[in-house]
């Protein structure tokens, strides 16, 4: 008797297709064991329960929908968003919307030049990175140094994770509750996260007291320095104005169409 083969039952689970994303960074500013250390990150197409996640009340009112909507198209259970460099992150958002909608953007751009508002059609396909010189290997990330024009100060500094951004909103907000000025502290705020040491020194009171006495022309060289080693995606695209034929490079405006164009469905 012809000996018969018992096929497997085959798993419930759906089966989205995938896209794999390259990172900015190209993975060289994690640790080597980190999923992220490849350079690149596979995301599942969105499906309409994640359409569910951007228009939970709940999600939008905490501030996490975007995290929760990315979460969701991950393929590796293994990625921790928190530990993702903003500019990685960028590439994400930026990615999970054509994969969600397409390329094809629609916002509201007022002329510089002459003033009118029209509504434009942007390529998201032609948004690109930002020109860093990226390490040779993979080196995490362990930080960089900046000689302070006026103090003279050595500082080493890291880039800035999504976890990281967490913890400056957070922070920034219990402020403003303790605290009742008009003043913004989102740039000290933010270069205290970034800076691992002055001069050597790692004590984070030290650093705190540090940026909050820093002279003007300190604080924009290490910014500058900042925005300078920073993979990130280039959030710029060419605008030319249909009225009167101007050109310029803009930013990309994140209006409510960009995760939300279903509202403009009635």
């Amino acid at each position: 008797m012809e000996e018969q083969t018992i096929q497997q039952p085959q798993s419930q689970k759906p089966q989205f297709p995938s896209e794999v994303i390259t990172l900015p960074s190209e993975g060289k500013y994690y640790h080597s064991e980190s999923p992220l250390a490849s350079g690149t990150i596979e995301l599942y197409y969105p499906s309409a329960r994640s359409e569910d996640i951007l228009t939970s009340k709940n999600l939008i009112t905490k501030g996490v929908v975007i995290d929760k909507f990315l979460e969701s198209l991950v393929v590796d259970p293994r990625v921790n968003l928190d530990e993702m460099l903003v500019g990685d992150k960028n590439a994400l958002i930026v990615a999970s919307r054509i994969l969600a909608y397409g390329k094809d953007y629609k916002a509201d751009i007022t002329c510089p030049s002459c003033n009118e508002a029209r509504e434009v059609t942007i390529d998201l396909s032609n948004i690109g990175t930002k020109a860093v010189t990226l390490p040779e290997t993979n080196v995490g990330n362990t930080g960089f140094e900046v000689t302070l024009p006026a103090s003279k100060a050595v500082v080493r500094f890291r880039l800035v994770t999504n976890g990281d951004e967490k913890q400056i909103d957070s922070e920034m907000k219990a402020m403003k509750k303790i605290v009742k000025t008009s003043t913004d502290p989102e740039i000290t705020t933010r270069l205290k996260y970034a800076i691992i040491s002055v001069d050597g020194n790692t004590d984070r009171t030290f650093i705190k007291r540090f940026v909050d006495n820093m002279l003007s022309i300190d604080s924009l060289e290490l910014r500058k320095a900042l925005v300078k080693n920073t993979p990130d995606v280039d959030m710029k695209f060419e605008y030319e104005c249909s009225e009167c034929g101007h050109t310029e490079r803009m930013i990309l405006p994140l209006g409510v169409s960009f995760f939300w164009p279903s509202s403009q469905v009635e």
